[in-house]
């Protein structure tokens, strides 16, 4: 555009929104300067341009606002850029919503397969072990010691499948017939899962100490589960002195940490994490019996009130196994 045009008009009328740029212009008059102020500017042709418009006031000796210098930064580049990027990000949070409920539909399909094979197993293998049994008890030394031995193989390998289904059934209905969340005193979990587990802690002369415990918000028979697995596994994996186990809670912003710690047999560092998954076992069926499940479902069942498990133990120094969950503080 000619010099003489633009001297004298209205610096503002050169946009395509002259309030904004008029705003720009009283705050480098107010503040002295401005800053990378967002404009568009419409030229003659009615073609525009984004642009970052920098300015800062001239005085003359006595202070008095003599002008202001000014510049605008073509920025049709970077919002090009910006908005392909936009694009490709919409692009992959839609593939990300798209995996996540593709992910979700086949965990629920996974979860009532696993919920509908193990309950339908177990009727045929209650069969299978109940005439094993028989055989046993109705033949036992009239066949020769090779044969007493395969039925006696027999049924203990059908009990064990029959620990395993139950076991895997208990992990399916984690996700499938979990309760509703409600108010749940966690220490009336505690006392519930050791009236469940009675005959062990007396049998393995436990000594447990129980601080006093929070309500929150929880599915009250899965909160059991867990803490009946937690202190099951304690008093399994003891080492030669009786089981100590303490079980406690801290409020720590906007969430509970609850812990379980013995003082048994502990666990190498590199196993930590290997243990919550599921049929993972560290020692023999000879050494300590079970499936492997356990802390497979307390693993689930954590994950499923929206708080995470996680272990710190040593070799020899006993365990602790942490587990948080949501929740407001509340008086113990």
């Amino acid at each position: 555009m000619p010099r003489l045009r633009l001297v004298g008009s209205d610096f503002c009328d050169y946009f395509t929104e002259p309030d904004q740029a008029r705003e720009g212009y009283q705050k480098v008059i107010c503040a002295g300067y401005v800053r990378d102020y967002p404009l568009t500017i419409r030229h003659a042709s009615g073609r525009t341009t984004d642009v970052l418009y920098n300015a800062t006031v001239y005085r003359d000796a006595v202070g008095h606002v003599q002008g202001v210098f000014a510049a605008a930064r073509d920025i049709t580049e970077r919002k090009r850029v910006e908005a392909e990027l936009a694009r490709h990000r919409e692009h992959l949070e839609e593939l990300v919503l798209q995996r996540t409920e593709d992910l979700a539909r086949s965990n629920r399909d996974l979860e009532q397969f696993a919920y509908v094979a193990s309950h339908d197993l177990q009727e045929p293998l209650r069969a299978v072990v109940g005439f094993v049994s028989l055989l046993q008890q109705r033949y036992r030394g009239q066949l020769d010691q090779k044969a007493d031995g395969y039925i006696a193989q027999a049924i203990d390998g059908a009990t064990r499948m029959q620990m395993l289904i139950g076991d895997l059934l208990s992990y399916s209905r984690v996700g499938t017939k979990g309760s509703a969340m409600e108010p749940t005193d966690s220490g009336a979990c505690v006392r519930d899962a050791l009236l469940n587990l009675q005959t062990s802690v007396a049998e393995s002369g436990a000594v447990l100490q129980v601080d006093p415990l929070p309500t929150v918000q929880a599915d009250a028979v899965q909160l059991t589960q867990l803490y009946q697995n937690l202190i099951a596994n304690a008093i399994k994996f003891r080492s030669d002195r009786p089981p100590e186990i303490h079980i406690g809670a801290r409020h720590e912003q906007g969430t509970w940490l609850f812990w379980v710690r013995d003082n048994g047999i502990g666990i190498e560092p590199q196993y930590r994490e290997r243990i919550f998954l599921i049929f993972q076992r560290l020692h023999t069926r000879t050494q300590y019996p079970g499936t492997g499940i356990g802390l497979a479902i307390c693993k689930r069942i954590v994950e499923r009130h929206g708080g995470h498990i996680w272990v710190e133990s040593e070799p020899g120094q006993g365990s602790t196994f942490y587990f948080m969950l949501p929740g407001e503080g509340e008086n113990l």
